[in-house]
């Protein structure tokens, strides 16, 4: 085995921006797999473009050092030959999409590297296989979840069969059964000798497949851990480090202080909607009250974004009826009475700063006190050195606080979060649960559709699982309900074996008690 990446006293600062990486030195031998984490903005993202080429090929800016690929000065390689050697998964997949259907995007890398079709054809149906996408394979992409077309993006990474792979928190929108086969994998290409290279906050389920963890800051890296040295940092330093939990066996559910002052406000009858005759809901009913933080979860194309659309009144019902503090409302009623922040960032922002972000839509009367609100609120979200930025200078995970900033400028009693913490690191995660909770407590109904595990513990009372459309499960979330709930007992049968064991052992301590 020999050197598979080398990074040489590289530094590099975007088109009219300041510095984003400072003398980054790193080897990575062949076969190894390395995560990249760290604080949102710290510069994982732009240490894989380095790698797979796209700085300085595609992004502008100032860049010093050399980066070398299998020997080669990336610089000097061609696209078609970085391409082959280098499979990509970004973390907005939509932007490595070139057709419109699955199976002929799984294919067009394939077929421009001029395989013949019968080795398309099998390398396409065996890496749909690995990644358990077969259902999709004739699908539209335009119909498909954001978790569904992660999935598409990693299957078509997967069907180049390339030495390298590089990916951008390829976990961020997957459901826990899509994190453990997308951690399986890992594994199988791991055990093929693929060299793999990944940005992500996420590291539970990593720890068992990542040789080294590199973490960064402020566009350094500030240390290497080995997995088992991650496992044994103390809370109080992976909070400060802004890390996710190793183990999610060790979280917790807070005892959270609500409203004591509940009114209904939202009830769903029946509700079923459905688009080109494809079902998107079935039957939905339930009913919510204000002051509560629900979490709306369940595998990826199972209808939570379309039910998060409905309720903002972007997705007419078919059938039943939405009712708002007791009265009905048609769908364009709902519309500014309930405000949905969707999954896809890129296209909620407009603004040339972030403080005109926020202001877009306030009245012109009151520009002086909506200022004033706006910058208190990115400062409540950590962006406040960020006001004068462009938007679309910001990393993923800033952009995610940004459109939840845009949110509470709006004085709506219903706010629907749509995967809030995709792209954040443990630190602003919490911070995230900590304003959800904050809005319960003024009344306020909080409804996050979410596949975080880490933020559903801290911010939600209530975890209602929805599949195939339609609501299976509706449960209070507490310290003393079952919280795995949000996870699959084959992803993760460690923590169900504790919680098993915790149980059985809770059950001989009240038989003793009452015995003596």
């Amino acid at each position: 085995m020999g050197v598979k990446i080398e990074i040489k006293d590289v530094s590099f600062a975007y088109k009219e921006s300041q510095e984003q990486l400072k003398n980054i030195n790193l080897v990575v031998e062949e076969g190894e797999t390395v995560l990249f984490t760290g604080p949102s903005g710290c510069g994982k993202t732009t240490m894989t473009r380095l790698i797979n080429g796209l700085i300085p090929h595609f992004f502008d800016g100032e860049l010093s050092g050399e980066i070398f690929v299998d020997g080669e000065n990336v610089k000097e390689m061609k696209m078609w030959e970085r391409s082959r050697k280098i499979g990509n998964v970004f973390q907005d997949p939509r932007s490595q999409f070139f057709t419109n259907e699955v199976a002929g995007e799984i294919a067009f890398g394939c077929e421009n590297f001029g395989l013949s079709h019968e080795i398309i054809c099998s390398n396409v149906n065996n890496a749909a296989k690995k990644t358990g996408i077969t259902n999709l394979l004739e699908r539209k992409l335009t119909g498909l979840s954001y978790g569904e077309r992660q999935k598409v993006a990693i299957t078509s990474a997967r069907a180049t069969n390339p030495d390298i792979y590089v990916m951008d928190e390829p976990s961020a929108n997957l459901d826990m059964d899509s994190t453990g086969q997308f951690g399986q994998l890992l594994e199988e290409l791991k055990n093929e000798g693929k060299t793999i290279i990944i940005a992500e906050h996420r590291l539970y389920y990593l720890l068992d497949i990542a040789d080294r963890i590199v973490y960064m800051e402020n566009g350094r890296i500030k240390e290497i851990f080995s997995p088992e040295q991650i496992r044994t940092l103390p809370e109080e330093r992976l909070y400060k480090m802004g890390l996710r939990a190793p183990d999610l066996s060790v979280l917790q559910v807070p005892a959270h202080s609500m409203n004591k002052q509940l009114e209904e406000g939202l009830k769903l009858e029946s509700v079923c909607a459905s688009i080109s005759r494809i079902k998107l809901l079935n039957e939905i009913s339930f009913a919510a009250d204000n002051g509560e933080v629900i979490a709306i979860v369940g595998p990826n194309g199972a209808g939570k974004s379309s039910l998060g659309r409905l309720l903002a009144g972007l997705l007419k019902e078919r059938s039943g009826q939405v009712l708002l503090n007791d009265i009905q409302h048609k769908t364009k009623a709902r519309r500014g009475k309930v405000w949905y922040v969707m999954q896809d960032l890129d296209s909620q922002l407009f603004g040339e700063s972030l403080v005109d972000e926020l202001l877009i839509g306030c009245n012109s009367k009151s520009r002086e006190k909506e200022t004033e609100k706006a910058e208190k609120i990115l400062n409540k979200l950590g962006l406040g050195e960020f006001k004068d930025q462009h938007p679309q200078r910001l990393s993923g995970g800033q952009k995610q606080r940004l459109v939840l900033g845009v949110a509470l400028m709006r004085d709506v009693q219903i706010l629907i979060l749509d995967e809030p913490t995709s792209g954040l690191d443990g630190k602003n995660m919490l911070r995230v649960a900590d304003i959800m909770r904050q809005l319960a407590k003024e009344g306020r109904l909080v409804l996050i559709i979410t596949h975080d595990y880490e933020l559903a513990v801290n911010a939600c009372d209530r975890v209602i699982y929805i599949e195939k459309g339609t609501v299976i499960t509706d449960k209070s979330l507490n310290r003393f309900s079952y919280p795995a709930l949000l996870m699959s007992e084959n992803n993760y049968k460690p923590w169900i074996t504790e919680i098993k064991t915790s149980a059985r052992l809770a059950i001989f301590v009240i038989l003793v008690f009452l015995y003596v």
